[in-house]
Formats: C-alpha cells, structure tokens, sequence
C-alpha cells in the first residue's frame, strides 16, 4: 500500500511539473508574439489617402485568406502584360506607398496589386510571419483570378522574406527584392552584438530566414539596395544574391537609404527595374 500510495505521490509530482513546463512555454510563447509586435510589425490603420488621389484609376479589393481574416488591397491597372504583385515593408500601410505606385505605374505600365498584410490598414487581424504568409497565398491567388499576364513579385524589406517564400512556394515569372534583410537572426545579431544571437532569436517568432530559402526560388531574381542604407547592411543583400539561382541580377542604388530607394535612385533605378521586368533571363550588374 505504502509503495502504491509512493508510486501515486510521484506521478502527481511529475504531472505538476510537466504541468507548470506546459504553462511556462505558453506564457513564452505569448512572449514571443506580442515582442514580434513590438520590435518587428509597426502598423497602422488609418490610410492617410487613395490611388486617385495621385491621379490613378484603381479598384478597392477585399479578399480574404484561408484562415478567413479579411483583407484589403488596390488594384491599378496597367497595360495588362505584366502584374506586380508588391509586399510592402513592416510599417504604415498601402496608403503609405502611393507616390511609389505612381512611379511604378507610370513609368513601367505594369499592372500594380499591392494588399495590406494582416493587421494594417484595413486588413482584419494581427500580423504574424505564419499569417502574413497565409495573407500572401491568398494575394497570389486573388491575383491568378483576374489577371492572366506575367506574376512579378515585388518585395521590399520585410516583404522580401514574403517574396522569397512565395517565389518558393510557386511558379511566378520573375522575383524583385529591394532593400532586403537575408533573416531576422542577421537583424538581431546586427542589432544586438554583444547578446548571443542564438539566444536572442528565441526572443521573437517570426524568422524571415530568407538566407536559407532563396535558393528554393527559381524564378529570376532581381536584387536591389542602397549603399547607404541605415537600416539593413549592403551586405546582407550581397549574401543573398550570391545563394541564389541564375538568372539573377544585382543592382546597387547609389546614394539611398533604406526607403528612399525610389526618390534616390531616379531614371537609373526605373531602368534598372524595367529592363529586368522586360528580360528578366538576362544577367548582370
């Protein structure tokens, strides 16, 4: 009877315990969540203006991903060859972006269908990297549903791990990645040199580890950065060109910051953009 009652003591015991690790690796992983939200997403709802506001016809488009959060884009139309489907950086929302689309629009004539992740503007819910990616599935296929011409993903910053996940998961025409970070764990090691990175990555969810990824891409890839950029290391976009596949093309935006790129960059840079969007098999720097 004592050895029963013994046996019973110790499975209580260790109940409790696996009990309390259960209720510790919740409580981390809310943790982790709400600092993702505070030191990674910055958005914000208001829109501050619309496409016509730039003098551009657009269409409000509300769809939805599969985890049926609502979401909210523009679509402007362009001359119908060429899509770029834009994954905007991790703060403000589309409405941020409009001198930007105007440019893109105007000076490429490529259809433009950029999209509020999760969380912004008038998109439901909070952004993840898990969810964000779910919010980018749901783009792709919203995008294939009314339009038949040539997928160009278009990322800049954070939405470059978005670009690279989607440009792996599926068969796009052509890959752009400007300004980007080659994963969270380089940002925080940049960040934070003197804390172990291993150690501080565990801090946050969301990885981004577009380093690892990009050679699982095999459309051509077109990268662009600033050589002053304050934000994320010339670097970091090199290490990413290097690992992936050919066709790809390196362009070094002279004199821009992190997101200036665009106002800096000037003729040269809407060249650049637009003879690889023309001919994205061709190569060089």
């Amino acid at each position: 009877m004592l050895r029963i009652q013994a046996a019973l003591r110790w499975v209580a015991i260790r109940l409790a315990v696996v009990l309390v690790m259960l209720a510790v690796a919740a409580l981390v992983l809310r943790q982790m969540t709400v600092l993702d939200r505070q030191f990674i997403y910055f958005p914000e709802r208001e829109l501050i203006g619309i496409p016509s506001d730039v003098g551009l016809k657009f269409e409000e488009v509300v769809f939805s991903a599969s985890d049926d959060v609502r979401l909210h884009g523009w679509f402007v139309p362009g001359n119908g060859d060429t899509v770029l489907l834009w994954f905007h950086g991790n703060a403000g929302n589309i409405s941020h972006r409009l001198d930007n689309i105007r440019m893109l629009h105007d000076r490429l004539g490529v259809d433009v269908f950029i999209f509020d992740y999760r969380g912004y503007g008038k998109s439901q819910g909070k952004p993840s990297e898990k969810g964000i990616y779910l919010d980018a599935e749901a783009a792709i296929e919203e995008v294939r549903q009314r339009q038949r011409g040539r997928l160009v993903l278009f990322g800049r910053s954070l939405g470059c791990g978005v670009a690279v996940e989607m440009g792996a998961r599926h068969s796009v025409d052509a890959v752009i990645l400007e300004s980007p970070f080659s994963s969270v764990k380089d940002m925080i090691r940049l960040a934070y040199p003197l804390l172990p990175a291993d150690i501080a990555v565990r801090l946050v969810e969301a990885r981004y580890d577009s380093i690892a990824k990009i050679s699982d891409v095999r459309a051509p890839v077109l990268v662009l950065h600033g050589d002053r950029d304050e934000i994320v290391p010339l670097g970091q976009s090199r290490r990413l060109f290097d690992a992936a596949n050919e066709p790809k093309s390196f362009y070094t935006i002279e004199g821009a910051g992190h997101n200036d790129t665009y106002l800096v960059g000037g003729d040269p840079y809407i060249e650049a953009l637009g003879r690889f969007i023309r001919d994205p098999d061709a190569t060089g720097e």
